[in-house]
């Protein structure tokens, strides 16, 4: 079966988020949405978010599915608002029980904070099927950019996160909190076994040097012959050489501190103090 999918770019955080469609009825999933935040002010907008909701209504689709591939660190997930816009449940993989135990330290969460998964409406393992109206969907479990990284392949469609990026720009970085090169390579292994065919959708882009436009749909094919990281039969140890070196040179995310507070309670904003307000915490050398 092959799903009608369509992208919505953010350009402040280069997030593609998807809707993806039965094309037999009106039944929909949607995979990695955005809540607009504006750092210096800490202030939310929901204007991504609003755009997917248009689309929805305006095509008559039945939201059955909120996704999300794993605990983002670029951006805020609007999977609640849309959920109380749109309904359908809130899922990803069940290793964001560890994410939640090693930020739930990070950001000194308390006992409060729960680290079993349950602010989620399904925590999905490895072999996991489910439908979205007559399509099938099935779940790969894609660690080494975290630990909780999900592939969702719903027909001949593969949504994989972080893991992949577009084949001139290559693979995820692997130096957060439980990340690993080498299971990222044995993950993009798993991903690359796919049918040749298999249509693949990135969580990001950012245009690699010498592409004017960005693009974010691409083939298990394609990654195979031309990824700059894993493609033309890369080793596992050349893999793990370089993506170690040059992790070791990059900068943490601008969002990084607000989108794991948030991202981990699927969504939500913390506890709102006894006025009503709601705080976000820096931890200062923790990260």
């Amino acid at each position: 079966m092959t799903p009608k999918v369509t992208g919505f770019f953010d350009d402040a955080t280069n997030t593609i988020s998807y809707v993806v469609q039965d094309p037999q009825g009106s039944a929909c999933a949607i995979v990695d949405s955005v809540l607009d935040f504006d750092y210096a002010s800490g202030r939310t907008d929901t204007r991504s978010a609003d755009a997917i909701i248009a689309f929805v209504k305006g095509n008559g689709l039945d939201v059955q599915w909120l996704l999300e591939t794993h605990v983002h660190a670029d951006h805020l997930s609007a999977a609640p608002y849309l959920q109380d816009a749109l309904g359908g449940k809130i899922g990803i993989g069940d290793r964001i029980q560890v994410v939640q135990d090693t930020f739930g330290k990070v950001f000194n969460e308390g006992t409060e904070f729960q680290r079993d998964g349950s602010q989620f409406d399904k925590l999905f393992v490895e072999s996991d099927s489910f439908h979205i109206g007559q399509m099938r969907a099935d779940v790969l479990h894609t660690p080494g950019h975290t630990p909780a990284c999900l592939t969702y392949v719903i027909g001949d469609a593969a949504f994989v996160g972080d893991t992949l990026f577009m084949p001139d720009f290559g693979t995820a970085r692997c130096d957060f909190p439980g990340g690993s090169s080498e299971q990222l390579f044995d993950s993009v292994q798993k991903i690359l076994a796919l049918p040749d065919e298999t249509r693949i959708f990135v969580g990001h882009d950012y245009k690699a040097p010498g592409r004017d436009e960005f693009a974010w749909e691409t083939t298990v094919g394609e990654q195979k012959a031309r990824n700059v990281h894993v493609g033309a039969d890369a080793s596992k140890d050349s893999f793990v050489e370089m993506r170690d070196a040059r992790d070791a040179t990059l900068a943490m995310p601008k969002l990084i501190i607000p989108s794991l507070q948030v991202n981990m309670r699927a969504g939500q904003m913390p506890p709102a103090d006894e006025d009503g307000k709601v705080f976000l915490k820096v931890p200062v050398n923790g990260l």
